[in-house]
């Protein structure tokens, strides 16, 4: 598939795993929009992304903000008329998350809030301009404490990571993934949740396995699918995972 002509939103781009999805989607040719809360700090990724010789471009977006969310996707029409990909990478973590037990209810709902109404808000004001594609590329960044067997499983390493709100958000953006998906089928449109591993980023205090470099492979492989591509699911860098 040619990507010079393809015009992609990833969210929550101005650092971390986001903007290393935006830089290896302007590498491939992609016409990339930053999406950030904090359009000072979207455009100093620009500036990032410029430095390195890429073209990209910020755009205020804001997940708790539905008007923030209207007018990014007037900017887009105005800008292209469509959009072709739309990485979810934005989200939040909250340590006054934890076990059922003990969890925060403020912080459950916040984190909901974010990671999967927020998701889903930007994924219905986007879905009208990501039709208009020849061949929509819809990712979610996901997470394997999403997935329902791994925490119901004692030998996943997952298993002791119990966040009642981060775990059911990262669940729930899976269930927007299949029933999008569903809703899709027959049309060149395709959704799917990758789960880009454990990274070191702000998000998990500079703890992780990976790089933002190499957690970013997997959700960009995604991203420019060509004809064949399969939706509707959940994998990994090693394929599949387990809902």
């Amino acid at each position: 598939m040619e990507h010079r002509n393809r015009i992609a939103l990833v969210t929550g781009a101005n650092k971390g795993i986001g903007l290393e999805i935006a830089r290896q989607l302007a590498e491939a040719g992609v016409t990339v929009f930053i999406g950030a809360r904090d359009v000072a700090r979207g455009n100093a990724a620009v500036e990032d992304l410029a430095a390195q010789g890429l073209k990209s471009r910020a755009i205020a977006l804001d997940l708790d903000d539905e008007s923030s969310l209207a007018a990014a996707a007037d900017t887009l029409s105005q800008a292209h008329g469509h959009l072709d990909i739309l990485v979810n990478n934005a989200g939040i973590v909250d340590w006054d998350d934890g076990v059922p037990s003990r969890a925060s209810l403020t912080a459950v709902r916040r984190v909901m809030e974010v990671n999967f109404f927020g998701t889903l808000a930007v994924t219905q004001a986007m879905l009208p301009l990501l039709l208009k594609s020849t061949a929509a590329r819809i990712v979610n960044l996901s997470s394997a404490l999403g997935s329902l067997t791994m925490n119901g499983d004692p030998s996943s390493p997952y298993y002791a990571a119990q966040l009642i709100g981060y775990n059911a958000s990262k669940a729930a953006m899976n269930m927007l993934t299949v029933q999008l998906g569903e809703e899709l089928r027959g049309t060149p449109h395709v959704v799917n949740s990758v789960s880009p591993g454990y990274v070191k980023t702000d998000l998990t205090g500079g703890k992780g396995f990976l790089t933002p470099e190499q957690a970013a492979i997997v959700p960009v492989r995604y991203a420019l699918l060509g004809t064949d591509a399969v939706s509707g699911k959940f994998v990994d860098a090693d394929g599949e995972a387990a809902w």
